[in-house]
């Protein structure tokens, strides 16, 4: 199938975004585990894709964090 990547990628990535989001609101740390071996059990093409997106996205907000408080850092240092 062509651009079947693509499709599966954006499957994976947008059940991420749902999953890191009930993660947070029912702060429940083992649900992405336990949806990665639900997953798996499907589909391990999806596992695979869903878990570097909630690796990706996780990064990305330590990322965020990271920089933010290097700017809230430098703006004091000005002051």
């Amino acid at each position: 199938m062509s651009g079947g990547g693509d499709f599966i990628t954006e499957l994976a990535d947008k059940l991420a975004m749902d999953a890191l989001e009930a993660e947070a609101e029912l702060q429940d740390e083992r649900l992405i585990e336990q949806l990665s071996t639900t997953l798996n059990s499907a589909s391990q093409t999806l596992q695979e894709a869903f878990m570097t997106s909630v690796r990706i996205r996780r990064a990305e907000q330590v990322g965020r964090k990271w920089l933010a408080a290097r700017i809230e850092k430098a703006k004091g240092q000005d002051a």
